[in-house]
């Protein structure tokens, strides 16, 4: 269902932190905000996924919106990981509307006509290729914006990781093509080009999260030099950050740290998932759970696989609280 005039400008007014000129876009193209709305839910688990097994796990944005916030006011490698992913789920979510036929500023890809030739030969253009380019226009139109509108530090550390989250999304762009001619054979070739599952961009971004590279202004604060003068230089594809993370350890309001008490960990892992790492060496709590499972499973001719439900016992490692479980408050 379209929305009316009207109701486009409500949606618009009550979308909280918007500057002007977003508005404006908001007001112009309400599909395209509808699409960019749904796509939030994609990049957030994503962001979930890729944190799953860390002490900030992104959920804070399910639990508590001001305290997302509070993470995106440090200048730290999670705040760039997520302006990062955001900026592409925002490509991501109007590229695939776009495709849907679900707006009215754009459809497939129009500069993707006629024939052309590739490492296999010569092949028409057909089907319907990812119109990106329209995808990346918009948002970094929208989500730009708010950037913009100051030229301090934390603006340019936004706008690189907004562009390396964009980028990310097109490096994933790939050409998929249909045979046509006798049996199958690929004597004539339909091909069109179609982003790759948002999980790829998901994991690039998270490698890039892993080699985030800590900067500084330089001297006529116009850009980034490193703050390593051993570390090379950040390129447009690098995530870039000023601030240390804290250690989300425990629950602290400033930090927008929900702490580890009650999460799971793995008592036989070695990794960022482990009771020891996990805990924060606060130790954790075991407790004995059962669920169901399949089991017994047999194929049956033909074509089916029949299991047992059965019930398994299993033990949970909780990491236990801190002394004092309240938050933290600067003295």
């Amino acid at each position: 269902m379209r929305a009316t005039g009207g109701s486009s400008r409500v949606m618009c007014d009550n979308v909280p932190g918007l500057v002007s000129r977003q508005r404006q876009l908001c007001h112009r193209h309400p599909d395209v905000m509808r699409a960019i709305s749904l796509g939030v839910a994609e990049w957030t688990a994503e962001c979930q996924h890729q944190f799953r097994q860390h002490r900030w796990n992104c959920n804070t944005l399910d639990r508590d919106h001001s305290l997302f916030g509070r993470v995106l006011l440090r200048s730290s490698r999670e705040s760039a990981f997520v302006y990062a992913i955001s900026s592409a789920g925002v490509v991501f979510a109007i590229t695939r509307a776009c495709s849907q036929g679900e707006l009215k500023s754009c459809s497939c890809d129009p500069k993707k006509k006629g024939s052309a030739k590739d490492s296999k030969g010569t092949f028409d253009w057909g089907g319907c290729s990812d119109n990106i380019d329209y995808g990346i226009k918009f948002a970094r139109a929208f989500v730009d914006a708010k950037e913009r509108k100051g030229k301090d530090a934390r603006a340019l550390m936004n706008l690189h990781n907004n562009r390396a989250g964009r980028k990310a999304i097109k490096r994933f762009l790939k050409q998929e093509c249909k045979c046509h001619g006798v049996s199958g054979s690929c004597t004539l070739r339909t091909c069109w080009l179609a982003m790759a599952d948002f999980r790829k961009t998901g994991d690039y971004l998270w490698r890039k999260y892993n080699g985030a590279i800590q900067v500084v202004m330089n001297q006529d604060g116009t850009g980034f030099t490193v703050a390593n003068k051993r570390f090379k230089k950040p390129t447009k594809n690098d995530l870039v950050y000023f601030e240390n993370s804290p250690d989300y350890c425990i629950r602290d309001r400033e930090a927008g740290s929900l702490g580890t008490a009650g999460r799971v960990c793995n008592l036989t892992s070695r990794g960022m998932d482990s009771c020891e790492v996990m805990c924060c060496g606060r130790g954790y709590d075991t407790s004995r759970v059962t669920r169901m499972t399949k089991c017994e499973c047999k194929f049956h001719w033909c074509c089916a696989v029949r299991c047992q439900d059965c019930l398994e016992a299993l033990d949970v490692h909780t990491c236990k609280a801190p002394k004092s479980a309240d938050w933290t408050t600067p003295t």
